[in-house]
């Protein structure tokens, strides 16, 4: 069965096409390698002895996606990861985004609208919850005003999805997920952010290893156990695997509904100190870091009610903190140690 994963030379795509190699699927990668590495293919096929099918392709380009799926008409299902995903950046280049993570959706379901059965899997985020009132989070907690044009770019997506599943034959499922972290126990990929990280670990992971000076933790005044906001960390490896299991879930018409929505997450929230404490732990060394003035867009608590993934979609995670942060930083020493 082939199955095109977009962004499949990033973070979380790299890992789930490992996970369908493993699964016996064919797969095909799209990226434009904007915010990727064609390296990533090396450590895919070391991994899984299979390289798979790659296209570099940008999705904005509607010619290239429909020529793309005429090429590749015997598509089973899309995994589509393929977006710009910086808060921050998306405050400042608002179009960016919305060209970038809306435009190529719908160019994606135009193409999967003409088929007479399609699965899609799309990479959502609880960043669409905003500060939920009520934790954990389920799937049926209110949808909040999005805090930035990223988040913003999701809510529509979902949105569009929606819409699409009613008219059509795409069958969808929406995964809403926490903060991945962590790498393939191998080390041959991981999460490798081009210039200054946006997220917790790679910073910690590159400020241990001297890259960084220190690293700011913003705020330590919020009302959680240690007074630093609170967050619910998946490693990479558990979360790829949900997707496949969905995918799965499509393609043995097992969906109870033509538009599904699963959490994932790992049901517990931990603060950025004991993010910290569980690296130095992992890692034998004390990491410097410097108490700075809250950031804003930045909610209190996040973390996941886990119980439809678990029941409903069969999945729940394997790893702890300790262990994701201790296969993020082997592959940060990988990492620098081959330069």
């Amino acid at each position: 069965m082939k199955i095109v994963v977009t962004g499949g030379l990033g973070f979380i795509g790299s890992h789930t096409v490992v996970e369908l190699q493993n699964e016996n699927f064919e797969v095909v990668v799209v990226d434009n390698l904007s915010n990727s590495s064609i390296d990533v293919l090396d450590g895919i096929e070391r991994i899984t002895g299979k390289k798979p099918l790659f296209e570099q392709i940008d999705l904005r380009d509607k010619a290239a996606v429909q020529a793309f799926f005429q090429k590749h008409e015997d598509v089973a299902g899309v995994i589509h990861f393929a977006a710009s995903k910086a808060v921050g950046e998306s405050v400042k280049e608002p179009l960016l985004y919305y060209e970038n993570n809306v435009a190529s959706l719908v160019y994606i379901l135009q193409e999967l609208q003409k088929k007479p059965e399609a699965n899609f899997i799309f990479s959502s985020s609880c960043t669409v919850y905003g500060q939920a009132e009520v934790m954990p989070i389920a799937e049926t907690t209110p949808v909040q005003t999005a805090m930035s044009p990223y988040g913003n770019t999701k809510q529509i997506g979902e949105e569009i999805i929606t819409d699409v599943t009613k008219i059509s034959n795409v069958n969808a499922i929406l995964l809403r997920y926490f903060n991945p972290i962590g790498s393939h126990p191998s080390a041959e990929i991981g999460e490798l952010p081009m210039g200054v990280p946006q997220n917790l670990v790679p910073f910690i992971t590159q400020t241990g290893m001297g890259l960084r000076e220190s690293l700011s933790v913003y705020g330590n005044d919020y009302p959680t156990v240690d007074g630093t906001c609170v967050r619910d960390y998946i490693h990479v490896v558990d979360l790829a695997k949900a997707h496949v299991i969905a995918l799965q879930r499509l393609m043995n018409k097992k969906n109870s509904e033509k538009l599904e929505v699963f959490n994932l997450g790992t049901g517990t929230g931990s603060s950025v100190l004991e993010v910290i404490s569980a690296f130095e732990k992992v890692s034998g060394q004390k990491l410097p870091y410097t108490i700075v003035p809250r950031r804003e867009g930045d909610v209190t608590s996040v973390y996941a009610n886990t119980d439809k993934a678990n029941t409903v979609l069969g999945w729940k995670t394997q790893s702890t903190l300790e262990e994701a942060i201790a296969s993020a930083w082997k592959w940060e020493q990988k990492v620098r140690n081959s330069r």
